[in-house]
């Protein structure tokens, strides 16, 4: 179980328990986060505004690691401010002994000041990937830091990281009552996005749950009240932990197996926990995290992960001669089909690599994971023979798939532009040939794509119209891909190959033709269906087109509305409605309101200067900011269960107007 390797349940001495200014070490200065934001944040829109959420609350599940917190309470205020609460011990509030203020100021006004780089304070520590609370502290027009702490409350309010008065006792609390609570307005004069998504946050305080078992987590939005007057709230909860995240993450696809494997091990000095099962698909999704970090690119415990299973696998299926009359090599893939796990490490002084940081490189987590693995899952498939022999059957069907699709797919390869088989002939493509001014349409329907490409720039955009809806590729196998004649087109409009080192259903994008993928449909059911098959298409074969940024959805208006000489387009009812509130307040129904059903309906002048003139037109990028997350929720979408696709579509549809 996930409390085997609670970190709260290890030994503390005396020394330890002492948290006071003496375990605050400095290691340097406020200076350049101001000028440079994305060096510390990773960029000054969505992702870096919600970042600055994560370095608060990640100090409060340093405290929940080392035994002291279990409740943390985040809430978006009206203003779109953060406030997040904890029952932690409190940030210490004594003089610390070399700068001769208080421990708090420091914390708040030194970058990588904090108790998590005294290993007496800590034993690991997710903030350590981070750059600590001071860095959202400089970057804050308003902070204002309030602990609770030894029956005393203390407070200091800062300004852009200076602070405004020093450290003040403003009240008491009982003794019993203990807690850091941080507010903060994100300084807009910094930040290009300052609305916070209530999503992008729910989503990260869901995954801490899981991956913290026995912390409590809520999350409030102030900004949200129901007919009660009441914030819309919702609570975060793990009993168990991965095995809940896997049970969630899978909800929506069809089980392999009843059972979730969940191990529980500590090698070396390095907590391991991974939970895993197998589903009926034919995608593989593994989630790994380091000090509840979630590594997106991997690194030696995924290293490990991936050794264990397919040694452990193979050599059960070989013992049980299996194997014996299959035709076909068994790969290390093929292990990984259907496969859904979650792997967690803790790491003392974790080491990250990769283009973003988000690669483990710590050597030693191999053999750790490694024989975690191979220990814990030879005892499952031992003593479960009917769920081992299920998974070795899948293995095999994955094997034989796969030589399937090797030949399938080398069509496609013979069939790309970059090998001579020129481009798809409905194609119009752009004169330039440089992929990063260059943007391809995908375009529902000929008629919309004979009034695009007559509309378009000639010079950067092209494009490629869709007849009827694409394979949905979640529900087929990789064979069925390849040999889909819309899949195929977009494969060698794309200029893409695909299979790479690390995996070979991912495509390759070295010689990526565009780096503006813009689906383009009918704002209808069906054009909303056709690019939910377009993004589920790219999410389980491109995935990579997503993570750089290169898909967009085009938002075509649904309205032309007209009074005496006065003529707008209106993206929603909304809009319309303030057309009418504008230009005819006392004579709404005068009002010549024209609704396009479709793109066809629009002419080529007006296509252009409404959805594709980059001057006006409105794109909305496609982002993954919680991958198990758009993993549970495409399965949904586009798997067999009505039910959880109606419920999910009435509780969001409030969200997806189009001027969004």
């Amino acid at each position: 179980m996930a409390e085997d390797i609670k970190i709260n349940e290890q030994e503390f001495n005396d020394e330890q328990q002492q948290y006071s200014a003496q375990n605050i070490q400095v290691l340097e200065g406020l200076e350049a986060v101001r000028k440079r934001p994305s060096m510390y944040i990773g960029d000054t829109h969505v992702k870096g505004l919600h970042h600055l959420v994560s370095e608060v609350v990640d100090n409060s599940i340093d405290e929940a690691l080392a035994g002291f917190c279990d409740h943390i309470d985040v809430v978006i205020t009206e203003d779109n401010s953060i406030r997040v609460s904890d029952n932690g011990r409190g940030i210490p509030v004594d003089e610390h002994e070399k700068l001769h203020k208080s421990a708090l100021e420091v914390v708040m006004t030194v970058l990588h000041a904090g108790g998590k780089f005294d290993k007496g304070s800590y034993k690991v520590s997710g903030g350590l990937h981070g750059v600590g609370v001071s860095c959202v502290n400089a970057l804050s027009d308003y902070l204002r830091a309030e602990v609770r702490r030894e029956g005393k409350v203390y407070m200091q309010e800062y300004s852009k990281g200076k602070p405004k008065a020093p450290v003040a006792m403003i009240g008491e609390c009982p003794e019993e009552e203990h807690g850091t609570t941080v507010l903060f307005h994100p300084d807009p004069s910094i930040f290009q996005a300052t609305v916070y998504e209530y999503s992008i946050l729910a989503n990260r305080l869901r995954d801490l749950a899981y991956l913290n078992a026995g912390v409590t987590l809520t999350l409030t939005d102030l900004r949200n009240l129901n007919e009660q007057g009441e914030p819309h709230q919702e609570t975060y909860y793990s009993r168990t932990g991965l095995d809940e995240f896997v049970r969630y993450i899978d909800a929506s696809k069809e089980p392999l197996i009843a059972d979730v494997i969940h191990i529980t091990a500590n090698k070396g000095g390095i907590p391991v926990e991974v939970a895993m099962t197998y589903n009926t698909s034919f995608n593989e999704n593994i989630y790994s995290f380091v000090n509840n970090i979630n590594t997106i690119e991997g690194g030696t415990h995924l290293t490990g992960f991936r050794r264990g299973l397919g040694a452990t696998l193979k050599k059960y299926a070989e013992d049980s001669k299996m194997l014996e009359k299959v035709k076909v090599e068994i790969k290390p893939e093929d292990f990984r089909e259907g496969l859904t796990a979650v792997i967690s490490v803790k790491v003392l002084e974790p080491q990250f690599e990769g283009q973003t940081k988000t690669k483990l490189g710590n050597t030693e987590v191999i053999g750790a994971v490694d024989t975690s693995v191979r220990e814990a899952l030879a005892n499952y498939l031992e003593e479960n023979p009917a769920q081992a022999k299920a998974i070795v059957e899948k293995v095999v069907l994955a094997a034989t798939a796969r030589h399937a699709a090797q030949n399938a797919r080398l069509k496609v390869q013979r069939k790309s532009p970059l090998a001579g088989g020129g481009l798809p002939g409905k194609l119009a493509d752009c004169s330039s040939k440089d992929p990063a001014e260059s943007e391809l349409f995908l375009v529902e329907g000929d008629s919309a794509g004979g009034s695009a490409k007559q509309g378009r720039d000639r010079k950067f955009q092209a494009i490629l119209p869709l007849r009827g809806k694409i394979l949905n590729v979640e529900k087929a196998m990789d064979h069925k891909v390849f040999e889909s004649e819309s899949v195929v087109t977009i494969f060698r409009a794309l200029g893409v190959t695909i299979g790479t080192e690390e995996d070979p259903k991912e495509a390759n994008l070295s010689r990526l033709r565009y780096h503006r993928i813009i689906i383009m449909t009918d704002a209808d059911v069906d054009g909303e269906h056709i690019a939910t098959l377009l993004m589920t298409f790219f999410f389980r074969r491109m995935r990579s087109i997503i993570d750089n940024g290169y898909l967009y959805l085009a938002t075509p208006p649904l309205y032309k509305a007209s009074f005496r000489n006065t003529e707008e387009y209106c993206w929603s009812d909304v809009q319309l409605q303030q057309f009418k509130d504008k230009y005819a307040p006392n004579m709404p129904d005068q009002v010549k309101v024209q609704r396009y059903k479709g793109l066809g309906e629009m002419n080529a002048e007006q296509l252009w200067e409404t959805t594709m003139d980059p001057e006006n037109r409105m794109l909305k990028r496609v982002n993954i900011s919680d991958a198990a997350e758009a993993d549970r929720i495409f399965s949904m979408l586009m798997g067999e269960e009505v039910e959880p696709r109606r419920r999910f579509i009435e509780e969001n549809a409030h969200y997806a107007d189009i001027d969004s």
